[in-house]
């Protein structure tokens, strides 16, 4: 379908847009090639680089433009480049959450374990007041046993000196009874 009126000037303009933009950057150029189209103005510029300037100085010659190698979509690698950047920072953040899940595993079983050991503690101490309390009710009893053990030994020192002394006077009766 082809434009008219209005809509085919307008195109008409835009695609002349970029030899008169051309013709501008390189008088040279278009007063010797016509252009035509975009791709003709892409030609052109390409063969005006290539192209040595000419001075009216003589002996001086002037900077030809560079023109870089044509390149990938600049947009297809950005897109590859921002796609491989977030998989790299989702890693980083997977090993991250990773890291927060095994210190919040590992907080965990740390507290149970402080529990468990609390409650041992605590049985530990309940059993030690028991033998406390059954040491006290106790007491009386070992305290009879130490003054039974220190009357034992008061007895058999007397027994000691009993014996003793009955040795004595049985050797006196054997002597007054020889005599």
């Amino acid at each position: 379908m082809a434009a008219t009126g209005d809509d085919a000037a307008a195109m008409d303009s835009i695609s002349k847009a970029p030899a008169a933009h051309l013709a501008a950057l390189n008088p040279a150029a278009s007063t010797s090639v016509p252009a035509e189209g975009p791709e003709d103005a892409a030609d052109s510029l390409a063969a005006a680089s290539r192209r040595p300037g000419t001075n009216s100085d003589g002996g001086v010659e002037t900077a030809e433009e560079a023109v870089e190698p044509a390149e990938p979509d600049i947009n297809e690698l950005c897109t590859d480049m921002f796609e491989k950047m977030a998989v790299f920072l989702q890693g980083e953040l997977t090993a991250t959450c990773e890291d927060y899940r095994l210190l919040e595993n590992m907080n965990k079983l740390t507290s149970l374990k402080y529990m468990e050991m609390k409650d041992i503690s605590i049985n530990i101490s309940r059993n030690l007041q028991d033998l406390n309390n059954k040491y006290a009710s106790l007491q009386p009893y070992l305290d009879q046993i130490n003054q039974i053990e220190e009357q034992v030994s008061a007895l058999e020192q007397a027994a000691y000196k009993l014996d003793a002394y009955s040795k004595k006077l049985e050797a006196r009766f054997k002597k007054l009874e020889k005599r």
